[in-house]
């Protein structure tokens, strides 16, 4: 029997999950020839081990194991372009996916009826009580509401992450597919030149059945993250955008910190050798560069994202190493402009600029990125 399907599992952190889906996928698949492809964002559970394991078993099984690259939308991609089957799934690896929809979806889309099957949390008939988070549910429909507003995909759960289509439609749009953050369904929709048929089956979202979700507190700036790539990430790439908005705020830590050392310190320093604007604007500058050291790692470089204490504080370092010459800069330009007149505020701020631009380039490469 020729291969008809492939479900793609994007994890992390799911070994213990694993074995009770493979048997639920063979229990809700008998009689389809199907793979599955387990895109494994290098798990430190062992989840890529415990795939591999399975797979000498059962080589319908297969994993491809990430380093250095993390996100559930790029491993969807990935895994649906890694299967010979026409037909790919993508499906969470946690259980809250119901594996018994799969034969009415593929037949749905192996009828040429339909071009997208989408098991949806809100069509009518679906379910989300099992799930037990009514604060993700209103989240969900929030975010939903706001996706077919902003895209004008028409579908009760854009947002879903249990989907099934044709492979050659993946294929022919690849390429223009932005990958980032959590939601590859709706870059597909919104990607795909012609429109798509889409017919949606009503899902019962149970609760998460082992581990963590990998949907953490940056879910909705993923989220808006997406959007944003998809409609000017080629104008504007979406890292340097992230990484310059995140300055921005920094400068205004900066300058919050700067007023603060003045106000208190600024009087009781007149006349020494190392003026209060000078130790101001280093500790300013050290503050506002440990802001953005936190929040890059949590957002910018969430794909690269250091965890652990002591690869954050090697981490840190890196960044405060790279940033070393851009402080430098930073300081000693703002410094020079107050020397020659220019009030302390401005001349703050055209430091900053200035060692912003050392900044991103070093550490983008050594701190998130490899030598």
């Amino acid at each position: 029997m020729s291969l008809q399907l492939a479900i793609i599992l994007p994890t992390l952190n799911e070994r213990a999950n694993l074995g009770p889906l493979v048997e639920r996928l063979e229990g809700a698949l008998n009689g389809i020839a199907w793979e599955a492809i387990i895109v494994d964002d290098n798990s430190p559970d062992g989840t890529a081990d415990e795939a591999r394991a399975i797979s000498l078993r059962d080589p319908r099984i297969r994993v491809i194991q990430r380093i250095g690259r993390r996100g559930l939308a790029s491993a969807a991609i990935e895994g649906m372009l890694a299967t010979a089957a026409p037909v790919v799934a993508v499906m969470d690896a946690d259980h809250q996916h119901d594996p018994g929809l799969l034969p009415d979806m593929l037949a749905a889309v192996e009828s040429r009826d339909y071009d997208v099957a989408v098991a949806s949390r809100f069509a009518e008939g679906a379910s989300t009580e099992a799930w037990g988070r009514p604060d993700r549910v209103r989240a969900s429909g929030i975010a939903n509401a706001l996706a077919r507003r902003l895209t004008g995909v028409a579908l009760t759960d854009p947002m879903s992450g249990y989907f099934m289509l044709r492979a050659e439609t993946v294929r022919a749009d690849a390429h223009r597919l932005s990958g980032v953050g959590f939601k590859i369904l709706l870059d597909i929709m919104a990607t795909v030149d012609t429109a798509l048929r889409v017919k949606e089956f009503p899902l019962h979202f149970a609760a998460r059945a082992a581990g963590e979700s990998k949907l953490d507190r940056t879910v909705v700036f993923e989220f808006l993250v997406g959007l944003y790539d998809r409609w000017l990430g080629r104008i504007i790439p979406t890292r340097f955008a992230l990484f310059g908005t995140i300055g921005a705020v920094g400068v205004v830590v900066h300058m919050a910190v700067l007023a603060t050392f003045l106000h208190i310190f600024g009087g009781s320093l007149k006349g020494q050798l190392v003026s209060a604007f000078e130790i101001g604007q280093t500790t300013a500058a050290v503050v506002a560069m440990t802001f953005n050291f936190v929040l890059n790692n949590a957002l910018t470089y969430a794909d690269k994202r250091l965890t652990g204490f002591l690869p954050l504080v090697r981490g840190w370092c890196k960044f405060a190493l790279t940033c070393s010459v851009g402080l430098t800069a930073n300081v000693g330009v703002a410094a020079i402009l107050v020397h020659y007149g220019m009030h302390e505020y401005p001349s703050a701020i055209t430091g900053i600029i200035v060692g912003s631009v050392w900044n991103f380039a070093l550490s983008s490469r050594f701190v998130w990125g490899r030598y």
